[in-house]
């Protein structure tokens, strides 16, 4: 048995959730998420608690129970206090600002690079080279997060772009004469 699939998932209080034609809908204080649920499992919510169960004993059913518990999990935590990633912008003149509906930076091109907010993602700029995607969806938080980063990845040789907080980045040495 998978050790993550067995674990109950606790619902705290003002988190709904309802298990519908094969989809679980979360609705919490930050908002709604849903999820569809793969055929060889199934999720039963008994009173304060959700539990994710397999079907059958197949390959499949096994590989799926730990997904769609670990996937039910985070649309509870998100509903409830949602994800963050933090993004640093390192590099002389490189910056950042937001612009009404979209994320402008500066990282050393000759242009600026506009960046459209997706729907259910908030972005704050601090300082001007501190970057905070917040949303409900972790998915779709890190993923916007990669997209940032992949503008400017960090240089290995002088440690300039756009990397997450507290990432390491190695310095490697230049040539030497």
């Amino acid at each position: 048995m998978s050790r993550i699939g067995r674990l109950p998932v606790s619902l705290p209080a003002g988190v709904t959730v309802a298990v519908e034609g094969g989809e679980v809908q979360v609705s919490g204080p930050l908002g709604k998420l849903s999820q569809a649920v793969v055929g060889s499992v199934e999720v039963q919510v008994e009173g304060d608690t959700l539990l994710v169960q397999r079907v059958n004993d197949s390959k499949v059913a096994r590989s799926n129970h730990g997904l769609m518990r670990s996937l039910v999990s985070n649309m509870v935590t998100g509903v409830t206090k949602g994800f963050s990633k933090q993004l640093e912008i390192v590099g002389v003149g490189y910056r950042a600002d937001v612009k009404g509906t979209s994320l402008v930076m500066n990282l050393g091109y000759s242009h600026p690079i506009d960046f459209p907010i997706p729907d259910g993602i908030q972005i704050a700029v601090d300082r001007n080279v501190r970057i905070d995607v917040k949303g409900i969806n972790k998915q779709q938080v890190g993923q916007v997060a990669a997209m940032i980063r992949d503008f400017r990845r960090p240089d290995h040789y002088k440690g300039k772009g756009v990397r997450y907080v507290g990432e390491y980045v190695r310095i490697k040495t230049g040539k030497s004469a």
